[in-house]
């Protein structure tokens, strides 16, 4: 599936900005079954070149400074991607042999992946998380099915309501209430795994949506999207250990992606590592901030303001 991705972020200061310093996570991954194509980031006013590196979680990251009074901002991404359809779930052991085969021993050798099973800033180990999980978490169920459930259990369980939550909002917070958004789904998701003892980490990207039959694709009102990789170790039939994605939001899992029609942004331990863009001003008040993100294919973005598709050679 070839995706068309334009992600725009505005910021209005008054008073004018003295200067700022931007770090943005806006550049889709390559990994297996999805290609980069093109990406692009263009800020409006000019900066100087853009710094691109990559984190500790191998996610590229754009930092960009304005060293100049400025009352408002414009960032825009602009990529192209082509996904493949998802593989299915594959045989997995136990949870509690994966708990086991990950609790440190003398002598037993590194997984890279045992650093998501610690706390992070916005997932803390919780009895409550644990409990929650343990209602399908049963004993010598493999681990990818018992995932699977605890996704659907969420999903059947909270209400996506839009403004019900904040950014900064706990994720017991929202499991208590039983309501929030995707980024609070997949925290929740993540802490009630990782007080198992199991590692898990946060996917930030994007999924295509479909406007009502009938009308026409609206340009700028999609959303970034959040939801949860859980890592199965090694196995006779799989040697290397493999990351599983699970969408608590939508119910939809599968080994690669949840779907062809997602696209990974970036991955890390919950939503303060991979923030699509974050920054430090100098002066400016509170800024008014507003986000618009189209997600379609390149032969429905025909608006002359999203400009020209990126080019593919």
């Amino acid at each position: 599936m070839l995706l068309r991705i334009v992600h725009e972020t505005r910021y209005a200061y008054s008073p004018p900005v003295v200067m700022a310093q931007h770090l943005a996570h806006l550049s889709p991954r390559a990994l297996p079954g999805q290609a980069v194509l093109s990406h692009s980031l263009q800020v409006h006013p000019a900066t100087g070149p853009l710094t691109a590196a990559t984190d500790t979680f191998g996610n590229t990251r754009q930092f960009f400074t304005l060293q100049f009074a400025h009352a408002a901002l414009n960032v825009v991404a602009d990529s192209l991607v082509e996904t493949e359809a998802p593989l299915p779930l594959p045989d997995s052991p136990s949870w509690e042999d994966v708990l086991d085969g990950l609790r440190y021993h003398a002598g037993a050798p590194f997984d890279a992946a045992t650093e998501f099973i610690y706390v992070s800033p916005y997932v803390p180990h919780s009895n409550v998380f644990a409990d929650y999980a343990r209602s399908v978490f049963e004993p010598d169920r493999p681990l990818l099915e018992a995932a699977e459930a605890l996704m659907t259990r969420i999903h059947t369980e909270m209400t996506y309501a839009s403004g019900s939550t904040l950014v900064n909002t706990p994720a017991l917070d929202a499991l208590a209430q039983r309501k929030g958004v995707c980024q609070d789904f997949a925290h929740i998701m993540i802490g009630c795994l990782r007080s198992l003892g199991l590692p898990a980490r946060y996917v930030s990207g994007y999924l295509l949506t479909h406007p009502p039959e009938g009308k026409p694709r609206l340009i700028g009102a999609d959303a970034s999207h959040a939801w949860v990789q859980v890592y199965c170790p090694g196995t006779a039939e799989l040697p290397e250990g493999i990351w599983v994605d699970f969408d608590p939001t939508n119910n939809r899992c599968g080994l690669g992606r949840p779907g062809e029609d997602y696209i990974t942004l970036a991955l890390g331990r919950d939503f303060g590592d991979v923030s699509p863009l974050r920054g430090v001003i100098q002066g400016g008040g509170t800024p008014m901030l507003s986000v618009a993100v189209t997600v379609a294919p390149p032969d429905e973005l025909t608006d002359t303001h999203l400009g020209p598709a990126p080019a593919t050679a």
